[in-house]
């Protein structure tokens, strides 16, 4: 029905999505994860959107350096594995994370 197809579509994950979600999970505000601002404060929620946006969709690391600002494409690739390496030393890190993936399905 299209009720049903409505419902897909409302959970397909976009950029903005992922944006909006991490950006109200650490109270910031989207045009701070686009912004050139580098405090941790900042750069931790948008290397996180960046991975996130890297597992869940199928944009290209170029498209997401984009989409974050104007970001290069190994801008994405080190915010990727920094995430990784947080996952595997901070259990609060890993907490976020799957907090976000959580309101992301929801």
């Amino acid at each position: 029905s299209l009720r049903d197809l409505l419902a897909i579509q409302a959970k397909q994950i976009t950029i903005e999505n992922i944006q909006k979600t991490v950006a109200e999970y650490y109270n910031i505000r989207v045009s701070d994860l686009l912004s050139k601002r580098r405090n941790r404060s900042i750069t931790r929620p948008r290397q996180i959107a960046m991975s996130i946006t890297k597992e869940l969709t199928s944009h290209s690391l170029p498209e997401i350096g984009d989409a974050f600002g104007g970001r290069d494409h190994t801008t994405v690739i080190h915010a990727n594995k920094k995430v990784s390496l947080l996952k595997k030393e901070d259990s609060r890190f890993i907490e976020d994370c799957e907090n976000i993936h959580r309101l992301l399905s929801l």
